[in-house]
C-alpha cells in the first residue's frame, strides 16, 4: 500500500528507488559520528557471530595461536574469536610464546557486554579424555570407555579404561602399536607421564592396578569409610609412594579410596607395636602436597 501511494502501477517484487540529494558539506564531527555508528554495528555482528560459532562446541578440542599475554591471561586467536586461557587452566610446563600453536579444550562460552568469553583449558581432565578420543578410534566409537582419570597437570596422569565388548584389549587400544597413540597424547601434553590401567569391578584388583608399578602383597578395604590399607614390600615402598607422594595420591583419586601404605614386615604382623606401625605407614592424605608445578622423578620420595 505504501508503494502504490508513490507509484500506482508498481508490481509486487519491483523496487522503488528514491534518490537522496548529494551532500558535500558534511563536517568532521558528522563524519566521525557516522564512522563510530558503523564500527559499533560491525563489532556487534562480530560478537554475535563468535558466540554462535563456539557456543555449541563446548567440550571440543580446538587449535589456536597465542596472541598475547596480559596479567597472566593468555589470549588465543581461534580464527573467528579470541579465547581466554586463565592461569588456573594453564600448565606450568607449557611455554606460551606469541605465535606458538597449541590445542585447547573449549570449557565454556558466555556472553558479556563486550566480546564473548571463550574460556579455554589445558589443565582439565576432560582435555586428556578428549585427546584420547581423537587418537583412539575405540574410545571415539564407544567400544572402550574411560572410567576414571586422575591428573597432576604437566607431571603425571593415571587413566582407568574398560572394554565394552569381548576380545578387546582396552589398554593395548589406548597405547597403540609401538606406543604411537599414547605417545601422540604425551607429546601434546609436553612430555607428561601417562599410566593406563584396566578398570576392574573387583575393588582389590583395581586398587592393586592403580598402585602400579609397585607390587602389592595385601589389601584391606574399609568400604564404610572409603579407606584401603595396602601392604607393599619394604623395597617397593618408595616406588608405591612416588615422587612427593604423587603415585599414591593419584591412585587414591583414581579409585576414590583413601589409600594407606604400609611396608611389609617380617614375622606376625599382629606383634607390631601400633605406634611403630603408624610411624611406618604412609597415607594418601599425608601426601596431598600440590606438585602441579614441581616436576619430580620416580626416584625422589617423600614420606
Amino acid at each position: 500500500a505504501d508503494a502504490e501511494a508513490i507509484e500506482p502501477n508498481i508490481q509486487e517484487g519491483e523496487e522503488i528507488v528514491e534518490e537522496l540529494e548529494p551532500k558535500e558539506d558534511f563536517g568532521r564531527i558528522a563524519a566521525q559520528t557516522a564512522k563510530q555508528v558503523l564500527m559499533q554495528k560491525i563489532r556487534e555482528i562480530e560478537r554475535t557471530t563468535a558466540f554462535e560459532v563456539y557456543k555449541d562446541r563446548v567440550g571440543e578440542i580446538i587449535v589456536g595461536t597465542v596472541q598475547r599475554m596480559d596479567r597472566g591471561i593468555v589470549f588465543v586467536d581461534l580464527g573467528k574469536g579470541v579465547g581466554l586461557l586463565f592461569p588456573s587452566e594453564q600448565v606450568y610446563a607449557d611455554n606460551y610464546r606469541t605465535g606458538s600453536r597449541y590445542k585447547f579444550l573449549i570449557q565454556n562460552v558466555e556472553t558479556t557486554d563486550r566480546d564473548p568469553n571463550i574460556v579455554l583449558s589445558r589443565r582439565s581432565t576432560d582435555f586428556v579424555k578428549t585427546l584420547f578420543a581423537l587418537e583412539v578410534p575405540e574410545i571415539f566409537s564407544g567400544t572402550v570407555e574411560i572410567i576414571a582419570i586422575a591428573r597432576d597437570a604437566g607431571v603425571r596422569t593415571k587413566l582407568a579404561v574398560k572394554a565394552k565388548g569381548d576380545g578387546i584389549d582396552p589398554v593395548g587400544a589406548c597405547v597403540g602399536q609401538r606406543g604411537t597413540r599414547v605417545q601422540s597424547v604425551i607429546n601434546e601434553l609436553g612430555g607428561e607421564k601417562i599410566d593406563i590401567i584396566e578398570y576392574s569391578d573387583n575393588l582389590e584388583e583395581f586398587i592393586k592396578a592403580a598402585i602400579a608399578p609397585a607390587q602389592v602383597e595385601q589389601i584391606t578395604i574399609d568400604q564404610d569409610n572409603h579407606q584401603a590399607t595396602v601392604i607393599v614390600p619394604q623395597d617397593q615402598l618408595s616406588l608405591a609412594i612416588g615422587g612427593s607422594g604423587q603415585n599414591v595420591r593419584l591412585a587414591s583419586r583414581l579409585t576414590g579410596y583413601d589409600i594407606n601404605l604400609n611396608p611389609e614386615t617380617k614375622g606376625d604382623k599382629s606383634d607390631i607395636n601400633p605406634e611403630e606401625k603408624s610411624q611406618e605407614s604412609v597415607s594418601s592424605q599425608e601426601t596431598e602436597t600440590h606438585v602441579d608445578y614441581i616436576p619430580s622423578s620416580e626416584e625422589e620420595t617423600s614420606t
